[in-house]
């Protein structure tokens, strides 16, 4: 943030102001790098808080199924509503800053706010619930497929009770509960089929060779999540215009709220923030209990299926953006102002309004539903990781936009380009809609594929029951002591039939 703000402050790191847009200097080679390692620098910060936070926020409140399932409050609800407000601080303060004081002042607000924020971070961690490391995920998921590998051609065991588990060794990576077998995937199972060379002399297994069933399971886990989180990618390509042409668009549009003010093209997507702080607390007080009724869920609907209403929505969205373009080049033509890209075509900008309310009630059914089903449905070791993939997703899908847009406009000649360089009004920006909207409907059948054949995962969650009573509380928990140990036992007798 300070080499941004700094990049914006100093002239001879950035070109010179150019308020025509006509034969403006480009940015020289020194320029570009200051800006480009200021932009890394930023992707890294980034990639350290984005996917840690929300896990690490969820950690400080009881996130078990019997506490989630009670229907109390959403925990992931509040979160994006949260970040709602900061975006709406962002698109509404920063940005008329930006535009009508300074860049320099535009990001140095932020630069100064992020600082008070580590400073805040900083003097509350003595009040936070640490959950200590234990070991890295990365390092078990090539451990499980190396022992897969090399006993493939081992004899799997008809019981699979007889398959290799370790509560102590899993201890510290199975706090909320042990994860149980499944039948999916077998293959990795043959990683926990225990031969005579698999555990030593003082009873240690060697966990290349040997994994328990918890860990083998974390893997299908993350194995079973994939499909349905490929599906998000071609979700945001599909809305990622929201913060390119959609901008254009408006730029050309009357956004005057009084004779002597206007909305900022970037301030558009405040709608979609609105709608999105609007509709999660709408959503939680109002869809959910009324949902309840019909479901017999104790939160509504399931991650998979809130997920499936924001594809829908996310579609309509689309298709209502084909139709304002086509609105909007009419009134252009109707005034004579197809050749002129810098005119304001006297149309409201207001028409905007629909898909950016749509896109924002999308986010509030798919976004937050994707986040839940990804820390929900990870292993509890995994979950950074899992949160992680939110944002990767949101990263390829980007990427993804920009090389529809590049392809587009390669491919659809020069003449009536559909994404033309300069001048939008003689564009077909209608037709890229049309087309996102179709690959977004191969997209929904895709995922409602993905969804109707997938497993949750299984779990035996621990689970500590209050009562007044100490006795009865005592006895619960050592039935739960006495069950595992059983368990345990019964492994045990099996481990030393194979050994000897």
């Amino acid at each position: 943030m300070c080499s941004i703000t700094l990049s914006a402050v100093l002239p001879k790191l950035r070109p010179p102001p150019c308020p025509t847009q006509v034969n403006c200097q480009e940015a020289s080679t020194l320029q570009l790098w200051v800006l480009y390692i200021a932009l890394l620098l930023t992707s890294l910060g980034t990639g350290g808080i984005r996917p840690c936070v929300v896990t690490f926020a969820a950690d400080q409140f009881d996130m078990t199924k019997a506490q989630t399932d009670s229907g109390s409050w959403n925990f992931f609800n509040w979160y994006y509503f949260c970040m709602g407000m900061a975006s709406l601080t962002a698109l509404t303060v920063v940005v008329y800053i930006q535009d009508n004081v300074s860049w320099g002042w535009g990001l140095g607000v932020p630069t100064i706010v992020m600082g008070i924020s580590i400073v805040a971070f900083v003097l509350g961690s003595r009040l936070y619930r640490k959950i200590k490391p234990g070991g890295s995920p990365f390092v078990r998921v090539t451990q499980v497929i190396t022992a897969a590998v090399k006993k493939r051609n081992a004899v799997m065991p008809k019981d699979p009770q007889l398959l290799y588990e370790n509560k102590e060794l899993d201890a510290a990576i199975s706090i909320n509960g042990r994860l149980l077998h499944s039948n999916q995937f077998k293959w990795l199972d043959h990683a926990a089929i225990v031969t005579g060379s698999d555990i030593n002399e003082s009873n240690q297994p060697n966990l290349w060779r040997l994994a328990t069933v918890h860990r083998i399971e974390e893997l299908k886990s993350i194995i079973r999540m994939l499909p349905i989180w490929a599906a998000t990618i071609l979700l945001v390509a599909s809305h990622s215009h929201l913060g390119s042409f959609t901008i254009q668009q408006a730029r050309s549009m009357d956004r005057h709220l009084s004779p002597s003010f206007q909305i900022p093209p970037a301030s558009m997507s405040i709608f979609s923030t609105l709608t999105v702080l609007i509709g999660l607390p709408l959503y939680e007080r109002l869809f959910v209990p009324v949902a309840r009724r019909f479901t017999g869920n104790p939160v509504g609907i399931t991650c998979l299926q809130r997920m499936g209403i924001g594809f829908v929505i996310n579609i309509l969205a689309t298709i209502a953006s084909g139709f304002i373009e086509i609105r909007r080049k009419t009134a252009a033509a109707q005034h004579n102002l197809l050749d002129q890209p810098t005119a304001v075509i006297p149309i409201t900008v207001f028409w905007l309004l629909p898909q950016y309310c749509l896109h924002g009630l999308a986010e509030v059914f798919m976004s937050v539903g994707h986040l839940e089903f990804l820390y929900d449905q990870s292993p509890e070791s995994m979950r950074s990781t899992a949160a992680a993939l939110f944002w990767i997703a949101i990263a390829m899908g980007n990427y993804i936009s920009t090389l529809m847009v590049s392809l587009v406009h390669q491919y659809t000649g020069k003449n009536r380009n559909w994404l033309p360089d300069r001048n939008l009004n003689r564009g077909r920006l209608e037709n890229y809609y049309w087309l996102v909207t179709a690959i977004q409907v191969i997209n929904l059948i895709y995922y409602v594929i993905c969804a109707w054949h997938y497993t949750y995962k299984p779990i035996n969650e621990q689970i500590e029951t209050e009562s007044s009573d100490e006795d009865l509380e005592s006895a619960d928990q050592n039935g739960k002591v006495s069950n595992f140990l059983e368990a345990d036992d019964k492994v045990n007798k099996e481990l030393e039939l194979v050994k000897n």
